[in-house]
């Protein structure tokens, strides 16, 4: 990956963010900010320069779709976690980067190349 990237964390849980956030700096990486619901993920992706999002699929119960969609709309690219036992994304998202949790830096570095290369 050329250079250091800004990232943008939407994850609820904030140990799992917390050591995604590690990952990434330990990667090269800033982390731009960290959401922990579909309503902050949203006025993030207004208010805050990334040039990708780390998206966890459910956020206290809400579907993260919402801010998968406005993405797409911006052209910034972003990959979807899950930890299982969620429903398979919808059609239009189905053929975006995904990660399994838990996270290791093994996972990461893939993921993130190919969601910046697509």
């Amino acid at each position: 990956m050329s250079g250091s990237r800004s990232i943008l964390i939407v994850e609820d849980e904030p140990l799992i963010a917390m050591m995604l956030e590690d990952f990434l700096h330990s990667l090269g990486h800033k982390v731009s900010g960290s959401c922990d619901s579909v309503s902050a993920a949203l006025e993030a992706v207004e208010n805050v320069a990334f040039d990708l999002a780390i998206l966890d699929v459910n956020l206290k119960g809400e579907n993260v779709w919402p801010v998968a969609s406005r993405l797409r709309e911006l052209g910034v690219p972003f990959v979807i976690a899950s930890g299982g036992h969620v429903d398979p994304p919808p059609s239009e998202f189905r053929n975006v980067p995904m990660i399994e949790k838990p996270y290791t830096i093994d996972r990461v570095t893939p993921v993130l190349n190919e969601a910046l290369a697509g």
